[in-house]
């Protein structure tokens, strides 16, 4: 494993653990300051980042260089985007699925020697008898295609990003009064699991079986640290020879509790390397 790019300029205590993480930031020129001060504050190797929602153009890159970070991204004005921060410049970066509509701003893919990481923004899908569902759940259909041809179950495979669906009841409030919803509705917990199926290990409920903890917050619901009410709908996800050797895993809901905040949470994982 020492061959990986752990071990190859990533910093002094890179060779033992390597820390990847995801964000949803809600717009990443909004929250930069939050976005750079958890880089800096807990320096991971690579961020995942999603809901960027800034054209190429206007992308802030100059500040994330000039604090020592490589970034790659790919989004469209007010929507979606994707971005990967890290400490090493990747070997290789792609957007997109392999089937078109591409949705480019929803998946960046990035590669550092034999280590790839996938970035995905799942679509919400808005209700279930919207058109939007029915998209959301080939979505799913079509990044399993997209895994089975560029990878297999013993590729060192993270799968990272806001999915936008919560696994179990566990991962929701109130999960009694969510089976419409289009985040926990049984269909797209199914077609989540036909992707999770290609080799996948959630490592958070690996190191967390039954901890109940959540990811995002609902802006219109007053987030209280002590009584939380959200969704685990963040995840990063790892085939055998990464899960293997994941060494803890958790959601930071520090930044939530900050003024200007991100409905979202950063989730991480350590993986010794």
């Amino acid at each position: 494993m020492a061959g990986w790019l752990a071990c190859r300029g990533w910093g002094v205590v890179a060779c033992t653990a390597m820390k990847m993480a995801t964000f949803n930031c809600n717009s990443v020129r909004s929250r930069l300051d939050a976005v750079l001060g958890w880089l800096s504050e807990h320096s991971p190797d690579i961020l995942c980042l999603q809901e960027t929602k800034v054209q190429d153009s206007e992308f802030p890159v100059e500040a994330f260089t000039a604090a020592g970070w490589h970034v790659a991204f790919k989004g469209e004005k007010s929507y979606n985007g994707v971005a990967i921060v890290s400490r090493r410049k990747p070997d290789e970066v792609s957007f997109g699925l392999d089937t078109e509509p591409a949705d480019a701003p929803r998946l960046a893919a990035a590669r550092w020697g034999d280590l790839h990481v996938v970035n995905t923004y799942i679509p919400q899908g808005r209700d279930i008898e919207h058109p939007m569902y029915a998209y959301k759940l080939e979505w799913f259909a079509r990044l399993k295609r997209y895994f089975e041809k560029r990878f297999d179950a013993q590729s060192a495979l993270a799968w990272c990003g806001d999915l936008n669906v919560a696994r179990h009841p566990i991962d929701v409030s109130n999960p009694e009064t969510k089976a419409t919803h289009v985040c926990f509705h049984q269909a797209v917990r199914d077609a989540f699991e036909d992707v999770l199926s290609f080799g996948f290990t959630d490592l958070f409920r690996r190191h967390h079986p039954e901890l109940i903890d959540y990811s995002f917050y609902d802006y219109r619901v007053p987030f209280d640290p002590d009584h939380k009410r959200g969704w685990r709908i963040d995840y990063v996800l790892a085939t055998p020879p990464l899960a293997a050797r994941s060494l803890r895993a958790g959601i930071d809901s520090t930044p939530r509790t900050r003024p200007k905040p991100s409905d979202h949470c950063p989730l991480f994982a350590d993986i010794q390397m």
